[in-house]
């Protein structure tokens, strides 16, 4: 784990590598289809299969959330949970950490190493700490009518009756927001929640940088997502179908990039506030990291080859 923009994904590709692992994405947004360059998401080859109509295919093809995005990375390297997700449909931590923990297990069971890696605090933490988390049904009714609310509303209506889960949430997105109402609303908040210690021994490494080296990296990662056509994936998302609101909800990157797209803001202003926006973000990535227990920090890639060594080793 570690801040956005702090080299996460290169770190897990050679691990991965050196001890014969498969990745598990922790990344609220990577588990979105069609959201690639505004979220990092790494190169895929569909299973090594190169032929145009399976990729066509498998782009095409109608996943639910009850399966899992496998995808084949460039180096060979297998991915789970990516694309597991319609961008217009609701994906709750309660899906994510079913999915994560069926991936777990069918890594083991080929005796693969499982390796979690993403900047999504909420869904590191609901794996590595177990936590039990309330099974709450859709309330339509009560949706329907928190839809009538402002984010800034719901947020200030969420921190006085769940305190604790506001000082975690994105107080712009409105569907986090809602769906926080919703556990609230059947006396069911998020906190305090029962855990239950995971059945495996865990390694937890952290990539922490300093922050003005960190700045410096966002900045060059946000210049190259911009080179990469990231203007032109939100277009595409807007195209099929997106909603201005639902791209609000995504924040960051989509947030930003759509209101540059309906010219409410310049090319100037969306840059500068993106990256404002990306900066605080890492900084309230940290402070939910800081509160999770026995995190090894490293400052270079050997450092944390040797601790995973060490780690499997014993």
């Amino acid at each position: 784990m570690g801040p956005t923009a702090s080299g996460k994904s290169d770190l897990v590709i050679k691990i991965a590598k050196f001890f014969k692992g498969e990745i598990i994405s922790a990344d609220s947004r990577q588990v979105y289809r069609g959201m690639d360059i505004g979220t990092g998401k790494v190169p895929i080859s569909y299973e090594s299969r190169s032929d145009e109509s399976t990729k066509s295919s498998i782009l095409r093809s109608s996943f639910n959330n009850e399966r899992r995005g496998i995808f084949m990375y460039s180096s060979g390297i297998r991915h789970h949970l990516l694309d597991v997700a319609d961008p217009n449909e609701y994906f709750s931590v309660t899906q994510y950490q079913k999915l994560a923990l069926t991936a777990i297990k069918d890594i083991w069971k080929r005796n693969k190493l499982p390796i979690l890696c993403g900047g999504t605090g909420l869904y590191l933490s609901v794996i590595i700490e177990g936590w039990q988390l309330p099974q709450v049904p859709p309330n339509l009714q009560l949706r329907q009518g928190l839809e009538e609310f402002t984010p800034e509303q719901l947020f200030e209506k969420l921190k006085a009756l769940d305190p604790k889960r506001a000082q975690n949430i994105d107080p712009n997105n409105k569907r986090r927001l809602i769906r926080a109402l919703e556990i609230v609303s059947q006396n069911k908040a998020i906190s305090p929640l029962k855990k239950i210690t995971p059945p495996w021994e865990i390694l937890i490494l952290g990539i922490k940088k300093d922050k003005n080296e960190l700045q410096e990296l966002i900045k060059k990662r946000l210049l190259k997502r911009l080179n990469e056509d990231m203007v032109e994936e939100v277009k595409k998302l807007k195209e099929n179908g997106i909603s201005s609101q639902r791209l609000e909800d995504f924040g960051l990157e989509y947030r930003w990039v759509n209101r540059y797209l309906e010219q409410k803001i310049s090319f100037e202003e969306m840059f500068n506030s993106l990256y404002r926006d990306i900066c605080h973000y890492a900084k309230r990535q940290m402070t939910w990291f800081k509160k999770i227990p026995n995190i090894h920090w490293v400052a270079n890639d050997e450092e944390a080859i040797k601790l995973a060594s060490d780690f499997l080793s014993n």
